[in-house]
């Protein structure tokens, strides 16, 4: 099969170590590992070192112990994993995450699924970003990582992602009838409760809360009092809170807010940040979200939901499907 050009889509860069990763990460529940790529072979050994035995197979792809052991140890070390309890299980639970991983490189391989070089240069500079080279080749020495492994590792897990969205959700859609009997089943989840938009003024004294309540009487505008006079955080957006709940602001707030009639302005309300004012500009009554409210809300979770399960169900036919020899007692 001709090998495909695969675009991805943009990602958030958190830090240069942290790998590509898009919305499968949801559905997708690898440990995308840091280390020596198989693809590497002997060129993650010492050139004097004797050969490793195998210790892992799957199909024609081989997996020395020298080769699993240091990815087990890079992995314990890029995850400050350093204690030897429960290592025994850790150990076994990671060589059933590389032989998943594996399972679907080979799967990759056979639909020809591959990244262009323009496609992996923009997942490095994105998963670099600004980040400074010295900082960058200071937390790789301290993992343990070339430059080039981690570029190795980074392309691999996009290559994974990408195979799994290809191979295994293709096809998985949500249905309106799935739509609908969720939100009849889950009807309380879109229950809301009484709601008000309110603005708010915190200054640090009651003299100057005094102040700024006169000049509001007298009609100044509350959103730009609030952007002149409110040191609270919200300040720039005149005061502006938003949609707020019961039980989500302080008490002594809630008591105010949800009896003050819309439009009016509270007197001071004293707090341990200081003095407080608030107008308040719309009421919502206690409701229940209708259907088409909620419904791309109930899609998404629904999808998400659909595309795990069907990437479970590919990956047990892989493993069903696959030749896969273990050393144990190399293990």
């Amino acid at each position: 099969m001709e090998s495909m050009k695969v675009v991805l889509s943009r990602g958030v860069r958190e830090h240069p170590l942290k790998t590509h990763r898009s919305g499968l990460s949801r559905w997708l529940p690898l440990v995308f590992l840091i280390g020596c790529s198989t693809l590497l072979g002997s060129a993650c050994r010492r050139q004097e070192d004797p050969p490793s035995p195998v210790l892992l197979q799957i199909n024609d792809r081989r997996i020395t112990q020298a080769e699993f052991e240091a990815e087990f140890e890079r992995y314990l070390n890029t995850r400050g994993l350093a204690s030897r309890e429960g290592r025994e299980d850790l150990r076994r639970a990671f060589l059933a995450q590389k032989i998943d991983r594996e399972l679907i490189l080979s799967a990759a391989d056979r639909a020809g699924i591959a990244l262009s070089p323009a496609v992996e240069e923009q997942i490095v500079a994105e998963s670099l970003g600004d980040y400074p080279e010295e900082a960058f080749a200071a937390v790789l020495e301290e993992q343990g990582l070339s430059a080039e492994q981690w570029r190795r590792t980074l392309l691999e897990n996009s290559r994974i992602e990408e195979a799994a969205r290809q191979l295994a959700q293709s096809g998985a859609r949500v249905s309106e009838e799935a739509i609908v009997a969720y939100y009849r089943q889950h009807a309380d989840l879109f229950d809301r409760p009484p709601q008000v938009r309110v603005r708010q003024i915190t200054v640090t004294g009651e003299a100057a809360g005094r102040r700024v309540l006169g000049q509001l009487r007298q009609g100044h505008e509350f959103a730009e009092a609030a952007r002149r006079h409110s040191s609270s955080p919200d300040a720039a957006e005149g005061g502006d809170l938003g949609f707020v709940g019961r039980d989500q602001l302080p008490a002594a707030f809630d008591a105010v807010i949800f009896d003050l009639p819309v439009g009016r302005v509270s007197d001071l309300v004293q707090s341990e940040y200081g003095y407080h004012l608030f107008l308040v500009e719309e009421q919502r009554p206690a409701r229940r979200l209708a259907l088409d409210e909620v419904r791309e809300e109930i899609t998404g979770r629904l999808q998400a939901d659909l595309e795990e399960q069907a990437y479970r169900d590919w990956l047990r036919g892989l493993r069903s499907g696959a030749a896969i020899s273990v050393d144990w007692n190399l293990l």
